[in-house]
């Protein structure tokens, strides 16, 4: 049986470049501002993960055990949709979670345009290499006939990005809606062992140690006048300031574990979170993971309509 397809001009793949060039662009440069604003910072700048700010949102004042539990419930379900109308029902609870939350949206979109230079591959590479099956179009451009662009394989690269695209906008009702310790010690009382927790918590605080001193030793090694080439003096040098870095932050987990032990360490952290749970926690819980199962349905009345 002949597959259907359509002959188009080898001009009408600048149109289809011209977007992956675009998104690809659009993640190089959010990556680039990112690293201008850590050079351009008093102190180096990480991706924020939880937020010390108060909000008075229902997400802010969402219980954070039914809060943690419920989105991850819904992003399950989210991942398992395979219908387009399902997949932007979906998106669309994500972003209005975000609106509810009253959260920054250019937080959000950078964190989507840093994921969109990884996520036009899929564009490119998935159209390609779907293996061809019965009643797909095909789309040949010039003479390219061994190199048709399979429909299925863009629709399959679409789903992708849409889940990806919901999966990143509700991490951020999940961790910008509370401080990072009442998040982590929300997922302990899930289930979470106490131990990855405090090492979560740890690495969290002290990650921005690791790379302030990062910083130092850079900015150090250039005004020594290290400059980057070509050549083995240049590797010998990055193998020095790695073996420097790594003896240093050996040292100062010593120094961070005595002066724990200094303020009453004893094993265990203390804990500072008191959650309590009200109707309206569970309710916001339910309903989200109603619309979750709902989507869910749905997906499975529309594949099979289909």
């Amino acid at each position: 049986m002949t597959n259907p397809t359509l002959q188009l001009p080898l001009t009408a793949l600048l149109p289809v470049f011209g977007v992956l060039a675009l998104c690809l662009w659009l993640g190089l440069s959010a990556l680039s501002r990112m690293a201008q604003e850590r050079e351009s910072a008093t102190e180096p700048m990480l991706p924020l993960i939880g937020s010390d700010q108060p909000g008075h949102s229902p997400l802010h004042n969402w219980d954070p055990r039914w809060k943690i539990a419920a989105i991850l419930l819904f992003a399950f379900c989210a991942v398992a949709l395979n219908h387009p109308v399902a997949i932007a029902g979906a998106l669309g609870v994500a972003v209005a979670m975000v609106r509810i939350g009253r959260l920054p949206w250019a937080r959000s979109l950078r964190r989507l345009q840093a994921m969109n230079g990884f996520l036009a591959m899929f564009l490119i590479v998935m159209p390609l290499t779907a293996a061809v099956q019965p009643d797909d179009f095909l789309v040949i451009f010039g003479g390219l006939t061994s190199w048709p662009l399979n429909l299925r394989g863009l629709k399959l690269a679409l789903l992708i990005i849409g889940k990806a695209w919901t999966l990143a906008l509700l991490m951020e009702p999940l961790l910008a809606t509370a401080p990072l310790g009442a998040t982590i010690w929300g997922l302990t009382r899930l289930g979470l062992p106490t131990r990855v927790s405090e090492l979560l918590l740890i690495a969290h605080r002290y990650l921005h140690v690791f790379f302030d001193e990062l910083q130092r030793m850079r900015r150090g090694m250039e005004a020594r006048g290290f400059h980057t080439g070509q050549g083995l003096a240049p590797l010998s040098d990055y193998g020095n300031f790695i073996g420097m870095l790594l003896v240093r932050s050996y040292e100062r987990t010593h120094r961070v574990y005595d002066a724990m032990q200094a303020r009453g360490y004893s094993g265990t952290m203390p804990d500072h979170y008191r959650f309590a749970t009200g109707p309206a926690d569970r309710l916001k819980g339910l309903l989200l993971v109603t619309f979750g199962l709902g989507l869910l349905l749905g997906d499975q009345l529309l594949r099979g309509g289909s």
